[in-house]
Parts: C-alpha cells; structure tokens; sequence
C-alpha cells in the first residue's frame, strides 16, 4: 500500500507546479494602431473619475474627453507601466507565502563489519524567522502595491491632461496658421506694390525696406505657425499611441473655466493628488521596512525535526534548534539604511508639498495676467475693426489707396492673432491647472 501511495502523493506535487511556456519577441513591432472596433468598446467601458465612457470613432471630430479617453488606453508608455504594475501585484502575492520546509535524507550503505542494516537518516526544517516577519513583510508589499497602483492612475491623468492640452494647441493652431497665411499674403501683396513704386520712382527706397521687412516678418509668423502645427499634430498621434500619419478631426471644446483662489486648488490638491498619495504609500513601505530591519536584530530561528537509524539498527528522533548569536552585527547596518531611507522619503514629501503649492500659485497668478491682457486686447480690435472697414470703403471708392486700406487690415490681423494666442495660452494654462489640482476643472467649486 505505501508503494501504491508514493507515486500518488509524487503526482499530485506535480500537478501544483507551474509550467515553462516560452514567449519570444515578435521579429517586427506591431505599428498600425489600435483596431477602431476594440478602441470603441473598451471606451464604451472605460471607468475612470474623470471620464466619461462613450464610444470612439475616429473618424469623426473628437472631443477633448475622447482623446483622454484614447490616451489613457492606448498610450505606449501607460501600457508599459500597467504591465509594471502587474510584476508589484505579483511581489505582493509572494509576500503572503510562507515558504516550503526543506528536506535532507541519506543513505550509509554497510560494506563491512558486525552489523547487518544500512543507515538512514532524514532531516526537515522550517525557518521561523519568516513567521515573525511575515506580518511586516506583508504590510510592505500591500504598500508598495498600492504605491505603483497609484503611480499609475497619476500617470493615466497626466496623460489625459496631457491629450486635452495636445488637443486645443492644435485647434489654436490651425486658427493662427489662416491668419498668418492671410497675412503673410497681404504682405507680399504690398510689397510687390512697393517694388513696382519704387521702380517708377514713385516712392522712396526706405518705404520699401519697411514693406520688404514687413514681409519678413509676416512670412516668419507663417512658418512658425505651420510648423508648431506640424509638430503639435505628431506629439498628440504619439501621446494616443496612433500611426504619425494620421489625421485627426477635432470637436471645439468648452471656453476655460475662471479658477478659484490658489488656496482652494491648494487645499484640493493636498486630498485629490494621487502622486501625493503614491508618496504617502511609499512612505509606508519604508515604515515596514523599518520594522522589519529592527525584527531582523533578533536571532534568526530554525527548527529541524531529525531522524536517524544507524547499522546496529539503533533509531534517534529529536529535534534541532539553530540560531545566530546578535554579539557584533545585530543588523545595525540595515536598521540605519532603514531609518535613512524613511527620512529621504519625508524629505521628499515635504519638498513636493511646497513644490505643488508654489506652481498652483504661479499658474493661477499667470492665468490672472493672461485674462487680463485678453480683456485689454479685445478692448483695441473694435476701433481696429473700425478704422480698417473705414478705409476699406475709402479705398473702394477711391479716396485712399489700396496700400494704406490694406496696412489697417493687417494690423487688425495682428491683433487677431494676438487674441488667439492669449486664448490658446489661457486654454492651456487651465488645463495645465487642472493637472497640478489633481481633478477637472468641475470639481474646482464643490
């Protein structure tokens, strides 16, 4: 019967072992973007604070709330940290074990003398050490899963944030870019003028020189405009994880929300940040870690049940106790890593207090600045506007010249592009305050 049950007791052993399945890197990365169909459905299901699940297609204009969407499921680097995660999930899962007993046997066979029995001899051992531990060792790996789990919804917010931002950057563009093609236009026209002038002698060579630098200038802002729009376009397809080459529509979003007072986005920030949290998460893991290192300065415990038959067929059974005398080491030097580790984790804390209050400050006081220079500037464009109609009627009846109807309706150009740069600075800079409170901007009054 105990032959029949050791082959049944080495197969059920077995059948709890993990087995080895090789997963080779693909030869080519897999580049063509998500599949629309499976991006539409786990949007559908997307269950974060501060989106709204809603089917994508993108194929239509994109709101700011679907690209968060999109960022936060499809980014590389998000995908990369989700995975990270899972390698923390599965530390703390080793954390609970406790480990197996080990197992020594052996076998004296007899070769000569009185005696007529081969000696045997079998040996199991538990390490009690980890039963003292394991309570610390646990409370450390819950933490430290609950850091990286935080870590990650912080960095999924920051991408999302970051999407948005992406988002009206880019509609700003496409606005100042017709405007400065118009212009850029404009100019060329005039100086085109000024060169036939100039050549009939009909005015100075400065005149010119003004016209021509006007020309440079203008055609400057169109470049530049083009190419931030170029580069804008790229950095969103990258932050969604889509092809570069792709072409997204995007929907208008709502006009920016005025903040309230710096201390309130404070006081919000401190209860809503969840890298504020992942540090208070990581400070307990350095709290265990601490506990555990003053534990590991008492003995290490082992116990070993033996047993033993000799030649003259003479059998022991007993058990054996070893541990390791505290005299020189008494783990000092892990305690103070420990202790050390602990304070640069409160000192970063500290610093990353004052740091989140000092740049809500700054953003709310730069967003003060910029709304009032937008007021100032709309204020001037209805006497621009005026002044520039004026002499486009004076010019169509021939009063003026085309030149000077054409140098007012550049300048009211100029400040059209003004506004939509103050715009695009105030749109960003809202959302760049929304990162640092840690929520949307509709939860800034509740």
């Amino acid at each position: 019967m105990r032959r029949s049950l050791l082959p049944v007791m080495a197969a059920s052993l077995l059948a709890g072992c993990t087995s080895y399945t090789a997963r080779p890197l693909a030869a080519q990365a897999d580049l063509a973007g998500p599949d629309p169909a499976i991006l539409s459905v786990d949007a559908a299901k997307i269950d974060r604070p501060y989106l709204a699940p809603q089917p994508i297609d993108l194929s239509a204009p994109l709101t700011p709330n679907a690209l968060a969407i999109i960022a936060v499921l499809e980014n590389p680097d998000l995908k990369a940290q989700r995975a990270k995660a899972g390698v923390t999930d599965a530390q703390a899962f080793s954390a609970r074990l406790l480990p197996d007993p080990s197992f020594q046997g052996s076998f004296d066979k007899l070769l000569s003398g009185p005696d007529e029995f081969n000696g045997l001899g079998g040996q199991i051992g538990f390490d009690l050490n980890v039963l003292r531990t394991a309570q610390v060792t646990r409370q450390s790996g819950e933490a430290a899963k609950r850091q990286v789990r935080l870590d990650l919804a912080w960095a999924e917010w920051q991408t999302a944030g970051q999407a948005r931002l992406q988002g009206v950057r880019l509609l700003a563009l496409e606005e100042q870019l017709k405007v400065a093609q118009t212009s850029a236009a404009s100019a060329r026209k005039l100086f085109e003028a000024a060169q036939r002038a100039t050549g009939r002698g009909d005015i100075a060579a400065g005149d010119l020189d003004t016209r021509r630098q006007a020309l440079l200038d203008a055609s400057t802002k169109e470049r530049t405009a083009e190419n931030d729009l170029a580069t804008t376009r790229a950095d969103l397809n990258k932050q969604l994880g889509l092809p570069p080459e792709t072409v997204l529509r995007l929907a208008e979003p709502s006009a920016p929300q005025v903040p309230p007072p710096a201390e309130v986005l404070t006081a919000q920030a401190l209860e809503r940040r969840l890298d504020l949290q992942a540090l208070r998460a990581g400070y307990g893991v350095a709290e265990a870690d601490l506990h555990k290192a003053v534990l590991d300065q008492f003995p290490n415990l082992s116990l070993t049940m033996a047993y033993a038959r000799d030649t003259a067929n003479n059998r022991t059974l007993g058990p054996q106790i070893g541990f390791n005398l505290p005299l020189w080491n008494r783990n000092r030097g892990g305690i103070a890593i420990a202790r050390a580790t602990r304070e640069q984790l409160r000192a970063e804390y500290d610093a990353r207090l004052f740091q989140t209050r000092a740049e809500i400050d700054a953003a709310v006081a730069g967003l003060v600045t910029l709304r009032r220079q937008q007021e100032q500037l709309s204020g001037q464009v209805p006497a621009i506007e005026k002044y520039a109609s004026a002499t486009e009627r004076a010019a169509v009846r021939g009063d003026l010249s085309r030149a000077i109807a054409d140098t007012a309706q550049q300048a009211l150009r100029d400040r059209k592009l003004a506004l939509l740069q103050l715009g695009q600075q105030i749109a960003e800079q809202t959302i760049a305050l929304e990162l640092l409170s840690g929520g949307p901007a509709e939860g800034w009054t509740k």
